[in-house]
């Protein structure tokens, strides 16, 4: 027999024999599913209105959510689902309540979120993460007459943030439970005073209905041998960001807020090598011009117990408010999202605040295969806030594969 090794007398693949005709284009991409979570948390006393420097007299220590989601994953057993373990994402809204209604609100979060698994205990349990992000609406900030407490928020939207780490037990093939550990930020990213921002940790405790899903092993099986080979190969990413934030000015041992909110802008350039479907690494040329960067005032004297006779902000050059600066990035690639982490110094500067060691947190929303929304975070020193990073971004020689 002339039949080239490996193939049926039919000419299909000796496995076609194996397993049945594929019927992916006939089958949903797509499980969509609807959850609901309660999450109690603990919120520790990081400033002295948490402590019980408020109206109540009382510490802030405790915090009540109750969430609302919907998630899509892609069919069990699909490439996908096969090469970025259970990935699913979707949007949420919550609600929550710290038991201080009168001077913070009980504000409401609407976010995306993404999880995958990170390992499998037994068939029907595993270790998973989460995360989620997104704005949260109804804060009651800081006034100078009505809310003069609450030196903790300033804004009544302020970014939300939230990581998960919990186990996933599979209840029935379309149910599911959710237990474990949930840790939350809240924060307005420096763009208003003041900004010393809330975190949470605690638990989450949820449950998770699945429409129409799909879980059968011979198809996971025939899939896994047709999932192509990645290509490793570098990639090129531009990114165009502006924001705008508030800057505090230190005067011996104070710091007064400047009363203008101060522009930013700048660029990233990054030459990544792309090691596999899940992981990205290289380094970035960081250009920014921060309008708040050396913000300066005259100090003032004057008698004990006199009138304060307030403050003058001054703006310097512009030379004195640009720097450029090499980091290292990694970054975590899902569908539609990756997460990126950056480490870095400004290497041309004039001195002053640009004199830094910069971390960096980024989010890019996938929009086409070669686009994307890019929103940031920037820190100094790893505690001082700089300023967020939102815009878009362009890659240059993308060859990842195209999964269906």
């Amino acid at each position: 027999d002339a039949r080239t090794p490996g193939m049926h007398s039919s000419g299909a693949p000796a496995y076609a024999t194996l397993f049945p005709e594929d019927t992916t284009a006939r089958r949903p991409r797509f499980v969509h599913s609807v959850g609901a979570e309660f999450r109690p948390e603990y919120i520790p006393p990081t400033n002295l209105f948490l402590a019980g420097a408020n109206a109540a007299g009382e510490p802030i220590e405790r915090s009540l959510a109750a969430h609302l989601r919907y998630s899509l994953r892609f069919r069990p057993g699909s490439r996908p689902d096969r090469i970025y373990g259970g990935v699913y994402q979707g949007v949420g809204v919550s609600y929550y309540n710290f038991g201080n209604r009168e001077e913070l609100g009980n504000p409401v979060a609407v976010y995306l979120f993404q999880g995958a698994r990170i390992a499998r205990i037994s068939p029907r349990v595993s270790f998973n993460y989460e995360w989620n992000f997104g704005l949260s609406f109804g804060w009651k900030p800081y006034d100078e007459i009505y809310n003069r407490p609450n030196i903790m928020m300033g804004s009544k939207v302020n970014a939300y943030l939230n990581v998960d780490f919990y186990l996933n037990w599979l209840l029935t093939p379309r149910l599911e439970l959710t237990t474990g550990a949930s840790l939350t930020h809240f924060s307005n990213g420096n763009t208003k005073f003041p900004n010393a921002g809330l975190n949470s940790i605690g638990m989450k405790l949820g449950l998770v209905y699945s429409f129409g899903r799909i879980d059968n092993p011979l198809l996971r099986m025939r899939e896994r041998l047709l999932t192509p080979p990645f290509p490793r190969h570098f990639s090129y990413d531009l990114v165009l960001f502006g924001s705008w934030r508030c800057k505090g000015v230190a005067i011996g041992d104070k710091q007064y807020a400047a009363p203008d909110a101060y522009g930013v802008a700048g660029f990233n350039f990054a030459t990544m090598y792309n090691f596999g479907y899940k992981f990205r690494a290289g380094v970035s040329l960081d250009g920014v011009y921060d309008g708040s960067a050396n913000v300066y005032t005259e100090d003032y004297i004057y008698s004990s117990g006199g009138p304060d006779p307030g403050y003058t902000f001054y703006t310097p050059s512009f030379d004195k408010q640009i720097a450029l600066g090499v980091s290292g990035r990694a970054e975590f690639v899902m569908p539609y999202f990756t997460v990126g982490f950056g480490l870095g110094f400004n290497i041309l500067h004039r001195g002053g605040d640009l004199k830094s060691f910069y971390q960096m947190l980024t989010l890019k929303i996938g929009v086409t295969h070669n686009t994307f929304v890019h929103v940031g975070y920037c820190l100094k020193d790893f505690q001082t806030p700089n300023y967020l990073m939102l815009g878009v971004g362009f890659r240059f020689n993308n060859k990842y594969p195209r999964l269906r």
